[in-house]
């Protein structure tokens, strides 16, 4: 700070910040000598100029050094770098009146009172829900805090870089009880979190824990990686689809030694089902179980597009066998000389932790086979109905995150003296998705209340085709928000930093969710031979 600047300063105000007059800003205004005005804040850029990813010529142009430089920053700029810590730093002050306190108090109320448009699932027009009660919301607002907090301002870093889910974090989640919010439905899982001390967020206990908890857990859980799908998968996806069926089908043995430290973060596990040989069709797998002549089985064959491999220590894998046919077995990492896992190269991240997993004559000792001999294929398909329920809920709330992003840009991005969404063909654009979306939503809560008073055997008998109806929807409504979102960002959607990094993302991962779990032809074909089903006993004619 120059000796001139210290004379303008008036009184201090709590933190060390002063407060200065717009004509007090104006003196610095050349190369060496840079402060600009940002929504009231005042920052001193002198020695920030090398620094700066745009260079020094936008900070010296006329309408930036020593002006308030608000509307051009935000035009160019995600509100959220202000409060990033290396650029924080950079405040010296604020403008005069009104007091930080009462510009923080303001924004406060603004944000509390103005949310985006569709930004939420609540909050638009759906002020009221026959689904949720007090605890819902309680669980949504925990969780929010513990994401916002410990996930993503890390986020984008984690899925830039490709870093795959620390142990640290992994304990974080744990003791936050993250992992425990996957399974908290499962039977018996109220006595186990009391029997392991183990906790849910907000309080909440296991036996209150119904599917509705879970939907908005699942919200949150994406929402919380600020549209890094790559860090959702790598910390949550493999652990979400792998974890359930040792609860699901697994012996008391499976559930203490294997579960448990899963659950408390201590260990990791996936879901192996797919091989290069079968995606969606799963009667095809080609590992293969040999009964030894010891009572242990010996495992052979390849998985691939494993989601969480790279990490994981156990591995919930799909068998088949020559007496009982398909089998589910636990089959442990253990010192990698009979599993070994290597990563797949995906248009996404390498923080999800995508693998090819290889397997020579693994021995698994038959109390870790999960559930009976036999079942292992009934047992993958019912851990796919809830599999593709979660990936339309993400999914979903990954797309309205996209249409929030879409909507803050549109309202604030101006071109031709005027802001974007003041052109009808940007207007039409938003309430496509914000129909689709909606529609994917409430066909979403509509399919989860059935399920809510449904048995599994019957949500596998009577959902499953429009489980698989609504993941197709969902993956398609996804390509046209991935389109529309990409047209009004402009050369930002396709840019990996800045304002549209989450369009970015988004455009890059959308299609996974349209193959991963079963593919929108399959999902499509499914839910209708299924809906078809007995039509030949019923008289169904023009």
């Amino acid at each position: 700070m120059n000796s001139d600047s210290t004379n303008a300063e008036t009184a201090s105000k709590p933190g060390g910040l002063q407060t200065f007059t717009a004509e007090e800003v104006a003196k610095h205004s050349r190369e060496g000598d840079i402060w600009v005005v940002i929504d009231g804040g005042v920052y001193d850029l002198s020695k920030f100029g090398q620094l700066h990813p745009g260079g020094l010529p936008p900070l010296l142009d006329a309408a930036v050094a020593g002006k308030d430089a608000t509307e051009l920053f935000f035009g160019l700029h995600r509100a959220s770098v202000l409060d990033e810590r290396r650029y924080a730093r950079l405040r010296i002050g604020y403008l005069s009146a009104p007091s930080p306190d009462a510009r923080a108090e303001k924004n406060k109320k603004q944000v509390g009172a103005a949310a985006v448009p569709y930004g939420e699932s609540m909050g638009t027009f759906r002020k009221y829900s026959p689904y949720y009660d007090e605890s819902h919301h309680q669980l949504r607002e925990a969780a929010r805090s513990f994401f916002d907090a410990q996930i993503a301002p890390n986020a984008k870093a984690w899925d830039d870089a490709g870093d795959l889910p620390s142990k640290d974090i992994d304990l974080t989640c744990g003791n936050a009880g993250i992992f425990a919010g996957m399974v908290a439905m499962e039977d018996g899982a109220d006595q186990l979190f009391e029997r392991h001390g183990i906790k849910l967020p907000g309080g909440m206990k296991a036996c209150r824990w119904d599917i509705f908890h879970n939907l908005v857990f699942q919200e949150e859980t994406r929402r919380g990686v600020a549209g890094c799908y790559g860090v959702s998968d790598g910390l949550f996806g493999g652990m979400a689809i792998g974890l359930p069926p040792l609860l699901k089908f697994g012996s008391e043995h499976i559930i203490e030694k294997y579960a448990v430290p899963c659950i408390k973060g201590e260990k990791r596990i996936c879901l192996a089902i797919s091989e290069p040989y079968a995606g969606s069709d799963v009667a095809q797998i080609r590992t293969t179980a040999i009964l030894g002549s010891d009572g242990n089985w010996r495992v052979s064959g390849v998985k691939k597009w494993i989601t969480g491999g790279m990490v994981a220590d156990y591995f919930t894998t799909l068998v088949r066998t020559e007496k009982d046919g398909f089998c589910m077995m636990l089959i442990e990492r253990g010192d990698g000389s009979t599993v070994s896992t290597k990563a797949i190269k995906t248009s996404y991240s390498p923080a999800a932790g995508t693998s090819y997993v290889t397997i020579h004559n693994a021995v698994v000792p038959p109390e870790n086979v999960i559930g009976k001999l036999g079942q292992g294929f009934f047992q993958t398909m019912a851990n796919f109905n809830f599999e593709r329920w979660g990936m339309v809920v993400s999914g979903n709330r990954h797309s309205r995150m996209v249409l929030e992003e879409c909507m803050k840009w549109a309202m604030q991005r101006k071109v031709f003296g005027k802001a974007l969404v003041q052109q009808p063909v940007i207007r039409a654009k938003l309430a496509e998705m914000a129909a689709a979306i909606e529609s994917v939503h409430s066909l979403l809560e509509d399919i989860t209340y059935q399920m809510s008073k449904m048995t599994q055997t019957q949500i596998n008998k009577d959902l499953a085709g429009p489980i698989a109806l609504l993941k197709y929807k969902q993956t398609r409504v996804a390509s046209t928000v991935s389109d529309h979102a990409c047209q009004i960002f402009g050369g930002r959607a396709v840019t990996g930093t800045g304002m549209g990094y989450i369009i970015e993302k988004f455009q890059r991962s959308f299609k996974f969710q349209a193959i991963l779990g079963g593919s929108e032809e399959i999902m499509a074909d499914f839910a209708m031979r299924q809906a078809l089903r007995g039509v030949n006993d019923v008289p169904a004619r023009l």
